[in-house]
């Protein structure tokens, strides 16, 4: 098969396409042939050396497909071969072939694109976590989505709006918010230009808003601290500066507010946990309530030029490549 790994840690310049055996399902596990890959800041990280536990070179980037069950191992039921799926894995998604554990591997709606699907499950797991088991939302809350324009940002957007919130949305470009208000959120703010800080206390009345989905770190954290209310909850899930920072345990006591890490691994492994967000979300997507935002498919050779658009913020919604 065809794939592309990453030779060294480093730039892109270090994502080879090569040439490897096919690989084979084991006990438990589904072989899937590719037809679409989601992208995620997390490939970008791994590849620097920068995610917490990330796999060591060589290793084939790539944590969500889409695709068509190609064969099953022992023991697997829940799927069968020429069955349309999407999946996680930890890794492995850029290339034509994947084995993934059959707990981690959905059906594909009848109908929905192998290009949705891609940027279906990180995103979309991601941002019902941290807006409902984590950040308890409720109708008639603020919540202040940073990225908004993202793959998690396009999807809690669109999520929040569902579960009756009031959106203030955060992106780098007029053109980006432009299409985020289309999905429904209510302030819109171009970071690059005003200080999103001083429109939330603007457009809250000096009160701060009750959630922060966040994952860029550096000062992105210590502002959003600072914009939330008493009893607001700061999800973070990312760290995109590669700049962790810390609270003001002194600031958390007074104001009583709360910050929670989220991964979505360890949440995935959660039965309980998976199964009520998986109700809610296939749900929405059978009912056309939630739609995937795809912003760039490329081939699987442009993997670098993939990576970039990350890199650089310049995409919208999910960037996917396809073999």
């Amino acid at each position: 098969m065809r794939a592309i790994e990453v030779a060294a840690l480093g730039g892109t310049d270090q994502l080879e396409l090569v040439n490897l055996p096919d690989p084979t399902p084991g006990p438990g596990e589904i072989l899937i042939d590719i037809e679409a890959c989601g992208l995620n800041y997390a490939d970008v990280m791994m590849r620097r050396g920068l995610y917490v536990g990330g796999p060591p070179p060589r290793f084939i980037p790539g944590l969500e497909v889409a695709g068509t069950v190609a064969a099953v191992g022992d023991s697997v039921t829940k799927v069968v071969p020429g069955q349309k799926v999407m999946a996680l894995v930890s890794h492995g998604g850029y290339a034509e072939k994947v084995v993934a554990p059959s707990t981690s591997v959905m059906a594909r709606p009848e109908g929905m694109s192998a290009e949705a699907a891609a940027a279906f499950p990180v995103n979309y797991f991601t941002a019902d976590f941290a807006l409902h088991f984590a950040g308890n939302i409720q109708p008639g809350q603020t919540v202040l989505i940073h990225a908004a324009a993202g793959g998690v940002g396009t999807a809690a957007v669109q999520l929040a709006k569902i579960a009756g919130a009031r959106v203030i949305a955060t992106a780098s470009t007029a053109g980006k918010l432009e299409r985020v208000k289309a999905l429904g959120a209510d302030v819109c703010i171009d970071y690059t230009k005003d200080d999103f800080l001083a429109v939330v206390k603007d457009v809250t009345d000096g009160k701060g808003v009750e959630l922060v989905l966040e994952s860029v770190g550096g000062d992105v954290f210590d502002k959003s601290m600072s914009a939330l209310r008493t009893l607001g909850r700061l999800i973070v899930f990312g760290i995109a500066s590669a700049d962790a920072r810390r609270p003001d345990v002194r600031d958390m006591l007074f104001r009583n507010l709360w910050v929670i890490g989220l991964h979505l691994g360890a949440l995935m492994a959660n039965p309980d946990v998976a199964k009520a967000s998986a109700e809610r979300l296939f749900g929405l997507l059978a009912t056309g309530r939630i739609v995937p935002q795809v912003g760039h498919v490329l081939k699987l050779e442009e993997a670098a030029r993939a990576q970039d658009l990350l890199g650089d913020r310049g995409n919208y919604g999910k960037v996917v490549i396809k073999p």
